[in-house]
């Protein structure tokens, strides 16, 4: 049997077929839209009508202000006293547009009737007063055209009748204390017809401390007021107060919440007339109202609701008792196209919860609910439990927002998603799979089980309410009951006895497990872990070591491209510096108690700080399910067959959310680099951070994609690049070569140059430039200022060593040309320039000759050959005592590396440290000095008078 899915029924409101809703927009604030900047649904009268139900205690409490405001009767004192969430201020706001009269009665929906009833052709437009004991503060005064308004009765006078009303009450306002019940009369006899609308006045009257004085006033006055004000009220035919109060002690708040409770009910109760504005039956309406806009074909509509009437009469013996009454027909038709089953799990498990909020909570849910079932096409007759997508985590989120922790391992490894043992399920076995019965069932059971509370009787859900949850008119109820089967034999945290089922965060043994779980520490017992699955997570690759939770003096410092992975205690946070960022800079810039030189060669991979903390815990119940199953191995614990095979089953499900987390908290991929700005030098490390995804199946390959996307590690260099950086970092011109070696050592060690996977890509660089003239030159060392081993555009496979030169391109051409020459005299029988000259061969400019010196000996480059070899060097510098350590870190990279890079130079660096002061070194900073020195091994060391 075939019929119309409630997509093309229901029509779903704009805000909720396109997910823009908000969950602001489901509160309903009285101040906001006295003060026109409420939401357009709340602020337009007419908007607000059309959206809301006039529920049966909404119709008698609107005709009671109807009389009221035109002297007809009514109560003058209505207080609206419902439970968290129970639609109180909704109704305040339907009172506060029909009296302001802005619209006419009818544009308003439902409303007219309403005044038929009561006799009214016409209603007055009423002086509307609203004191929000949330926005009023009572030591904070607010100021209107001049006047200081100090107190709950000086704000009422004055929008009731301005500074003429404020002027009745202006002593009183500014001493704190209350106006008499006189006072308060005339200010409504003239302001009538009036409506005063009170919200959330215990959370303004509990602020007040006992014996302290504010500018409102004191707890008694307010009281006082209160009093007066609803004695007051009873004198003027045309005046009406509504007041909200809580329903119980705890959304009282404080004890002077329950105090201030208490006595304004003790007040309220002596006049009022008490309204609960919203049944349970009625919620089906309210609900609709807010998420649909219309139905477009009851006929079809009544045709569904049949259709699962007749279901439940035909396999009575399946389902509750109360489908079987005529009455669940008429409730099908008021809920659609929501199955009641949701409402009655919703309204009477799910408000119970602390936080819940009977109408909101369900809007909000239901609204996220229908709007990724619209989404995904969803073709059910009606949306029942077993359609909720707890595979979306908006849906998921806003479900167990409520619920206690640990909800969220729970319905993604049993009840829903891709991971959920429910689809394994249904992905081997067609016949459940084609109505997703599994699914269904695990869905129904929890949203019927899952807000378990302490004054629960009985836990779980019947077999008969799980199958009204799950099954469809269209298919036999058999294939759900043997979903259900499978579900016991399979699910880890189903539940089930005499015949009812439920959904717990603990399994069997999880008591047991939390106890062991707390024996576990970070250092000693989860970090090794951790590093363990860390280590056989990754291969090699592209890097020469992996480090994980290395000390930085056990990272080498060569030439090898090194990962350095970087403990849980030093996680990332895109927020900000991070521990992570911290660690790394120590580690880049140390080995140890040693300077690190090659630092171009660190990539670093960090925790996500905002994982972390769940890997851990993750970990550490992975650890307290081994040691179960090993202790019942060894038998140290005597398990029954079923706990064992839980205990098992545990076990696996936490290594694997081990792994999982692991790979989900390490996404963080940093890695250095610095700016090589002109004439300012480098500027400090700069950590660049990306995101490694997850969901890889080669975690190493990963690393090595976003690196080579990111242009972090080059694995292929073209020669135009290296040309590049030899002419911005290496050839001036007074300098027309340079050591290739020394480039290869520079781009390990300088975080401003392109980071090489290894040296054969320098060096498949060099062989792939040597052909053409337009990159370098090479030559394999130069002597008495002749190049050995010359080649320029000529195929050449360079050997990376010392000896290795890189010509600048005009250089080398001016050279080669110079050897053609040469030759080509040679082969003349000596040279045009004059008898004897001998050919020189520069490194760049012009030839020169043995004729062209004055002294008489050739000279290559402007250099003459024949001057003195420098065999020693000398230098001197002053550093600044503040900047010392970076600028001596930089002396040694710059020169003293320079020497220390070639073979056979001996190094000398001797410090010399002076120190004056005017006033003299007293004697504990000379004992320090001296016994450092001491320990620093300095030769030298004194203090001068």
């Amino acid at each position: 049997m075939s019929f119309k899915p409630w997509r093309e029924i229901a029509v779903p409101h704009e805000d909720v077929l396109k997910g823009t809703f908000q969950q602001a927009e489901f509160a309903a604030d009285l101040s906001r839209v006295h003060a026109g900047t409420a939401n357009e649904e709340y602020q337009n009268p007419v908007h607000f009508f059309q959206r809301t139900y006039i529920t049966e205690g909404m119709r008698l409490l609107l005709d009671s202000v109807v009389r009221r405001m035109t002297g007809k009767g009514g109560d003058p004192v209505i207080q609206l006293q419902t439970a968290f969430g129970g639609g109180k201020t909704h109704t305040m706001l339907a009172v506060y547009h029909l009296a302001k009269g802005e619209v006419p009665i009818s544009e308003l929906q439902g409303v007219a009737a309403i005044l038929d009833v009561a006799g009214v052709t016409e209603l007055p437009k009423a002086r509307v007063a609203v004191l929000d004991g949330i926005k009023a503060s009572p030591n904070q005064p607010t100021v209107r055209e001049g006047h200081v308004i100090r107190t709950l009765w000086g704000d009422l006078a004055w929008q009731l009748g301005g500074a003429e009303g404020y002027a009745l009450v202006a002593d009183a306002d500014a001493s704190g204390t209350s106006p008499g019940k006189a006072v308060l009369e005339t200010l409504l006899a003239r302001s009538a017809p009036c409506v005063i609308l009170i919200d959330e006045l215990v959370a303004y009257v509990r602020q007040f401390e006992e014996g302290k004085t504010l500018s409102g006033g004191t707890f008694d006055s307010n009281l006082s007021f209160v009093q007066a004000l609803t004695e007051a009220l009873k004198a003027v035919p045309t005046a009406v107060l509504l007041a909200s109060l809580p329903e119980s002690d705890k959304e009282a708040g404080s004890q002077r919440g329950v105090r201030a409770l208490e006595a304004l009910a003790h007040y309220f109760g002596r006049v009022q007339a008490l309204w609960k504005p919203v049944a349970t039956e009625e919620a089906f309406e309210i609900v609709r109202r807010r998420l649909f806009t219309h139905i477009n074909d009851k006929l079809a509509m009544e045709a569904v609701c049949r259709a699962y009437a007749d279901f439940y009469a035909v396999h009575r013996n399946d389902f509750p008792v109360e489908t079987q009454e005529s009455r669940y027909f008429e409730r099908l038709l008021h809920a659609y196209p929501i199955h009641p089953e949701v409402f009655d799990r919703l309204y009477e498990d799910w408000s119970t919860l602390e936080n819940f909020q009977r109408t909101r909570g369900v809007l909000k849910l239901m609204a996220k609910v229908i709007h990724r079932l619209w989404k995904d096409g969803n073709n059910d007759p009606l949306i029942m439990p077993g359609s909720l997508p707890l595979y979306d985590a908006d849906v998921r989120n806003e479900a167990i927002y409520y619920l206690p922790p640990g909800w969220d391992p729970v319905i993604e490894r049993d009840v829903d998603g891709e991971r959920a043992e429910t689809w394994a399920i249904e992905n081997t076995d067609a016949r459940l799979g084609s109505v997703h019965a599994c699914r269904r069932t695990a869905r129904t059971i929890f949203l019927g089980s899952a807000p378990a509370t302490s004054n629960q009787l009985v836990r779980g859900l019947e077999l008969e309410r799980v199958l009204l949850g799950a099954a469809l008119p269209s298919h036999p109820v058999g294939i759900f009951r043997d979903a259900l089967t499978r579900l016991r034999d399979r699910l880890h945290y189903l539940n089930h006895a005499n015949n009812r089922f439920w959904l717990d965060t603990r399994p069997n043994l999880r008591r047991e497990m939390e106890e062991r779980k707390r024996r576990y520490q970070d250092r000693e017992d989860v970090y090794p872990t951790i590093r363990e699955r860390l280590q056989r997570s990754f291969a090699s690759g592209v890097f020469g070591g992996i480090h994980v939770f290395t000390e930085s003096g056990d990272v080498p410092d060569d030439w090898a491209l090194r990962l350095v992975v970087l403990p849980p205690d030093a996680p990332f946070s895109k927020s900000g510096q991070s521990l992570a960022q911290e660690r790394a800079t120590e580690i880049l810039k140390k080995r140890g108690d040693q300077p690190r030189f090659k630092q171009n060669r660190l990539i670093f991979v960090a925790a996500d700080h905002d994982s972390i903390s769940r890997l851990k815990d993750h970990v550490r119940s992975y650890l307290a399910w081994r040691s179960i199953v090993a202790d019942y191995k060894d038998n140290r614990i005597v398990l029954d067959n079923l706990m064992a095979k839980q205990a098992s089953a545990s076990l696996e499900q936490a290594e694997e959310t081990v792994r999982r987390m692991i790979r989900e908290a390490y996404r963080w991929l940093l890695a250095p680099m610095q700016e090589a700005r002109p004439g300012k030098g480098l500027s400090e490390v700069i950590w660049e951070y990306f995101p490694l995804n997850a969901g890889a199946q080669n975690w190493s390959q990963e690393i090595e994609r976003v690196l080579k996307e990111n242009e972090l590690l080059i694995t292929e260099w073209a020669p135009i690049h290296l040309r590049r950086v030899l002419t911005e970092w290496f050839w001036r011109e007074d300098v027309k070569e340079v050591s290739a070696l020394t480039v290869w050592q520079q781009t390990c060690q300088q975080l401003y140059l392109p980071r090489l996977r290894d040296d054969t890509v320098f060096q498949s660089t060099l062989a792939a430039g040597a052909e053409s003239r337009d990159f370098f030159g090479f030559a394999q060392g130069k002597e008495d200022g002749r190049y050995v081993g010359f080649s320029y555009g000529k195929r050449y496979s360079p050997i990376l060593d010392s000896s290795l030169l890189l010509i600048e391109p005009a250089a080398a051409a001016a050279y080669a040309e110079q050897q053609r020459a040469a030759e080509e005299a040679a082969r003349g029988g000596g040279l045009d320039g004059g008898a004897g000259g001998t050919a020189s061969v520069p490194t760049g400019g012009s030839p020169s000759y043995a004729g062209d010196s004055a002294s008489g000996a050739y000279t290559v480059g402007g250099t003459p050959v024949g001057q003195a070899v420098m065999r020693q060097f000398y230098g001197t510098i002053e550093l600044d005592p503040i900047q010392a350590k970076k600028q001596f870190a930089d002396v040694v990279d710059e020169v003293v590396q320079a020497f220390t890079v070639r073979p056979g130079v001996k190094v000398k660096i001797a410090i010399e440290i002076q120190a004056e002061s005017a006033t003299g070194f007293d004697e504990g900073l000379q004992r320090t000095v001296r016994e450092n020195c001491t320990v620093l091994r300095f030769k030298n060391f004194e203090f001068e008078s």
